[in-house]
């Protein structure tokens, strides 16, 4: 049994016609792409790394590999990357691919009219970056060019070591498609152009989302699957759909506490059901501390010491999905406090909470104004988990907070608002490239969040280009969250267990075998598993 690319399908592998692969789409979400420098926080199920390859991806222990990038290099001075890319990639129209549509896509993202929902991501980064987004400087002035048609290079105001594994999300817009349909061709398969391993056969809004192996992509790890299927439904019936044989994989944060019990007591969910480190993801309360009654750190402090995490991650979300939090950085993340030196700045002391709202000018919470916090399009899981939160703080301070789940660019549009819409909310956050500048950099006051603290600002600006002395970065990192957890950036909610239930048919080495921690299923940023995953017979 052999692929639309003539490879070999394992011997326990269904028959090639059969390698078709079903996933749920939330109907909810407000969709509007598939490309990631169109749009983050409003795409579709079925897009990136299906039709586009990024310059670099990641193995089962996080270190950047090539992906459409065969190599690179920085320069002496440390503020040129160069990258090779591979040659003889084609998109499905035949054009090659050239450095060209890296240049395009990343000067489009920089477009002021484009507005980009992510464009903070490379803030303080590349040279002429943040002019360009403002619109001080012409897009081409952006520090990206291509030298040649296969050598493209990103130049960056400082050196910054952390870039490579920032490249895990270039993916590429074709430069012709881009100019000569616009950005949204990927909704349609008679516009629709790829270099990655799917192509658009359908895209029926609300509906269903088909894709088929491309037969001309010339990359790494080609796809065993014949065909993935993306079916738009409401998340609240995807694990009664995967338990139907309607859909063959469900993540975490779409099951319930009561679904988790389901998979627990069963040994073949609980078998298929591989728990990760994800993408270290933490849960966390923000506030506008710039305005009242956020300003005032008493209250800041009260809040983050009026919730009980412990009893929160035990009885509401589960110790498979969480472990309570007291700082930003997951443990087991570069320069994350594993030995809990930072977690007096927030535990839970409702005796204290109430002090320090006292000391606020808020006795028993009498006067606090009402409070609205905002979620971010959660599923049914994780607005139970903030409700808990929410109740944990009224329940100590006396103070009345109603809980509002709200649509994810509605929501992205408040938060990023300068200044900001968003007084009180609730979100998550995970890794991009696995460095603390990166987790650690969106804290700083020119980045997504309305707090502030220049000793904060200054220490993450100082480590992020410092090389020659890891201790000494690691070190300052360190120092800086200790700020961000004391100052009350936000509140540290829990650490999320990332995790994926898979049919059992599901097989591929990409998540049946463990990385060197002994984790097996789906690591974040192994977007090559794309490639290795098939259905086995059953």
């Amino acid at each position: 049994m052999t692929t639309v690319f003539g490879e070999q399908l394992p011997a326990d592998a269904a028959p090639y016609d059969e390698q078709v692969y079903h996933i749920g789409c939330d109907i909810k979400a407000n969709t509007t792409t598939a490309d990631f420098m169109v749009s983050v926080y409003t795409r579709y199920c079925v897009g990136d790394s299906a039709f586009s390859l990024s310059l670099v991806d990641l193995d089962k222990d996080f270190k950047v590999i090539p992906m459409a990038a065969e190599s690179w290099e920085p320069s002496e001075d440390g503020l040129t990357w160069t990258f090779h890319i591979r040659p003889g990639m084609v998109w499905s129209d035949d054009t090659p691919v050239t450095a060209n549509d890296w240049v395009a896509t990343y000067q489009y993202a920089a477009d002021p009219e484009h507005a980009w929902d992510f464009a903070w991501f490379y803030s303080g980064v590349l040279k002429n970056g943040d002019e360009a987004v403002a619109g001080e400087v012409p897009v081409t002035e952006r520090g990206v060019k291509a030298v040649d048609d296969l050598t493209l290079q990103f130049t960056t105001n400082k050196p910054f070591p952390p870039l490579p594994g920032m490249m895990h999300f270039a993916w590429p817009l074709q430069a012709k498609a881009l100019k000569e349909v616009g950005p949204f061709y990927n909704n349609d398969p008679a516009t629709s152009v790829t270099m990655g391993r799917w192509k658009l056969v359908s895209y029926e809004p609300g509906k269903k989302v088909v894709v088929e192996a491309n037969e001309k992509y010339k990359g790494p790890v080609p796809p065993r699957r014949k065909r993935v299927e993306g079916i738009f439904m409401d998340t609240s019936t995807m694990f009664a759909a995967f338990q139907n044989g309607e859909i063959d994989e469900i993540a975490y944060d779409w099951l319930t506490p009561a679904d988790f019990d389901t998979i627990l007591s069963d040994p073949v969910l609980k078998a298929n059901y591989l728990r990760h480190f994800g993408d270290f993801r933490t849960d966390y309360l923000l506030f506008d501390t710039f305005n009242p009654p956020f300003n005032d750190l008493n209250v800041r402090k009260a809040f983050a010491h009026a919730v009980d995490r412990e009893a929160i991650v035990k009885n509401v979300m589960g110790e498979i999905k969480g472990m309570p939090a007291y700082t930003f950085l997951m443990p087991g993340f570069p320069s994350s406090d594993t030995e809990g030196k930072l977690k007096e700045y927030q535990a839970y002391d409702c005796d204290q909470a109430k002090q320090y709202l006292a000391d606020a000018g808020f006795p028993d919470g009498q006067g606090f104004p009402k409070q609205e916090l905002w979620l971010r399009n959660e599923g049914a899981a994780f607005q139970a988990l903030f409700q808990a939160v929410a109740a944990s703080i009224s329940d100590c301070l006396g103070v009345q907070i109603e809980v509002s789940n709200k649509d994810g660019k509605v929501y992205m549009d408040a938060l990023n608002a300068k200044p900001t819409q968003l007084q009180f909310g609730a979100v998550s956050y995970g890794m991009d490239y696995l460095d603390p500048t990166n987790m650690l950099g969106i804290w700083v006051s020119t980045g997504r969040h309305s707090w502030k603290n220049e000793e904060f600002d200054k220490l993450i600006a100082d480590a992020t280009p410092l090389v020659g002395d890891p201790a000494k970065r690691d070190q300052m990192f360190r120092d800086a969250e200790k700020i961000l957890v004391d100052d009350v950036g936000g509140v540290m909610i829990d650490h999320r267990w990332a995790g994926t239930l898979y049919q059992p048919y599901v097989q591929g080495d990409g998540i049946r075998v463990p990385d060197s921690n002994g984790i097996s299923g789906f690591h974040w940023g192994n977007d090559w598993v794309g490639g290795d995953l098939y259905i086995a017979k059953h």
